[in-house]
């Protein structure tokens, strides 16, 4: 399987860094919505610390909805997915592939859109949170493209695919929304009175484990949809 996943991995990513159509439209996507709520939010009436979390973890999560169903999706296009089944290999290797590789994405334009997002609103990041921010990032990133790899491996072989994604994604990512923002709040400060983004940061770990966990039981029949 290794051989499998390693081959998928480093193929989505070269492909990606000569058309870099994932990534880019994922970036753009999110600077757009974050220019929108700068604009729409005004700092006169809001406390911005308080929905900057929130408004932080929309722009990605409507951005990865772009990229999280990307890989799927170009591989039905070219009729390169049967190829991939018959492979030589377990086909968890597909699923794993195509998560790491949408987890690579959607990481790397958090950190992108991060300080446009800090300069929009105006709202500073200390230095020293950074590192438990990666986790908190980390996270709910692993959570979203745990549950759209899922649902994008589902909807690869259906005719109303692209149509059919959103549609799934939107109610599973409303608890990842929720927890992310909650410990994103805790860990930036921007939360009065002060909270703990541990808890959160728990709930979102065993978030985590149970849609990483599902498509171990549920990948053989995951291509029969």
């Amino acid at each position: 399987m290794g051989r499998k996943f390693t081959a998928i991995v480093l193929k989505d990513l070269q492909l990606e860094l000569r058309s870099k159509e994932t990534w880019v439209a994922m970036v753009a996507f999110a600077l757009m919505v974050a220019l929108v709520f700068g604009i729409a939010v005004n700092p006169l009436r809001v406390a911005l610390a308080s929905v900057f979390p929130g408004v932080l973890w929309v722009a990605y999560l409507f951005a990865g909805m772009l990229g999280v169903g990307r890989g799927f999706e170009q591989e039905a296009r070219d009729d390169a997915l049967t190829g991939l089944m018959v492979a030589p290999g377990d086909r968890l290797a597909i699923f794993l592939a195509k998560l790491t590789v949408a987890f690579v994405f959607m990481f790397t334009m958090e950190w992108l859109v991060l300080p446009f997002m800090v300069v929009l609103l105006g709202e500073p990041v200390a230095g020293g949170v950074l590192p438990l921010l990666a986790v908190t990032l980390a996270l709910g990133t692993v959570g979203f493209v745990g549950v759209g790899t899922l649902f994008a491996a589902m909807a690869a072989n259906t005719r109303a695919g692209s149509v059919l994604l959103p549609v799934l994604l939107v109610p599973f990512s409303v608890p990842v929304l929720i927890l992310a923002a909650e410990a994103t709040g805790g860990v930036l400060g921007h939360v009065v009175p002060a909270v703990d983004p541990w808890p959160w940061l728990h709930a979102l770990m065993a978030y985590d484990v149970v849609f990483l966990g599902l498509p171990l039981v549920l990948y053989e029949f995951i291509w029969e949809v």
